[in-house]
């Protein structure tokens, strides 16, 4: 099994359990079911943006624990402070250390900018779940579903107001998952499967193969403004990078100096 093979057998399971602890109409009743959402679109299209998305994540399955002395309230207001475009955070605990605990405090401290719910999302009842913690962005990977689950995903998205973040890593999952409810490309430079590059290859190769009135962003293996740059040449809108700023001891002051750096 690959590690993505191991990490969707058990959110299989992890669904499962959460179905049985928690309704949708539980669900539903929660006070962020009525939030007007906040665009990722809107902020990556604005020429004043940085475009970068900042993650928070604890650890991953390749490098183990990234950080496990901040909060998720202090660093997520630093990365809007200094100029996040969006934040991205981690509600898989098996593998990220995350939860939706995370995702709460984080949406209650940043209540304006756009927030994407990252998991592996596989049910309709995680989309139903995200909307309900505050998210405005739902990531579907298409390297876990086939085309017409991220169709009806997506649809779902779209019904409950937020945007769909569809991340592809080649071109034949770009070509068999488009679809009408996709808001935005991402480029996983990482392949999921064995967690092994670490460049941004992928998101140069396939530029010119995304179609041009998509907003395409770059994701993982980010580290220098010579990046972003040469990203934003060939067309990107966005970045997300995690790992490069939860590393340090300031995350928010990591994002700044990036920031900074692009603008130079």
């Amino acid at each position: 099994m690959t590690i993505l093979d191991k990490i969707i057998a058990h959110k299989a399971q992890e669904v499962a359990q959460r179905k049985e602890q928690v309704s949708v109409q539980e669900l539903e009743k929660s006070g962020f079911f009525a939030k007007t959402n906040n665009s990722l679109k809107t902020s990556l299209l604005n020429p004043a943006s940085s475009g970068i998305i900042a993650e928070f994540k604890r650890k991953s399955p390749s490098k183990g624990i990234i950080n496990g002395n901040v909060t998720v309230e202090e660093v997520t207001a630093g990365y809007v402070k200094v100029g996040a475009a969006c934040l991205s955070v981690l509600t898989d605990f098996e593998f990220f250390g995350g939860s939706s605990e995370d995702f709460l405090k984080a949406r209650r401290t940043n209540p304006t900018i756009p927030m994407i719910r990252k998991d592996f999302m596989i049910d309709e009842y995680q989309i139903i779940e995200a909307k309900s913690l505050g998210a405005d962005v739902i990531l579907l990977i298409a390297a876990n579903l086939t085309p017409q689950r991220i169709q009806d995903l997506g649809k779902l998205t779209k019904e409950l107001g937020m945007e769909t973040l569809l991340e592809i890593h080649d071109e034949e999952e770009l070509n068999r998952s488009l679809n009408q409810y996709i808001d935005v490309i991402g480029v996983n430079n990482r392949n999921l499967k064995n967690f092994a590059e670490q460049n941004v290859n992928a998101s140069l190769e396939l530029a010119e193969k995304i179609p041009a009135e998509c907003i395409k962003i770059s994701e993982s293996c980010i580290s220098q403004a010579e990046t972003i740059k040469l990203l934003k040449t060939v067309g990107y809108k966005g970045f997300l990078i995690g790992e490069t700023f939860m590393k340090t001891d300031n995350p928010a002051e990591a994002l700044k100096t990036l920031i900074d750096e692009v603008k130079a």
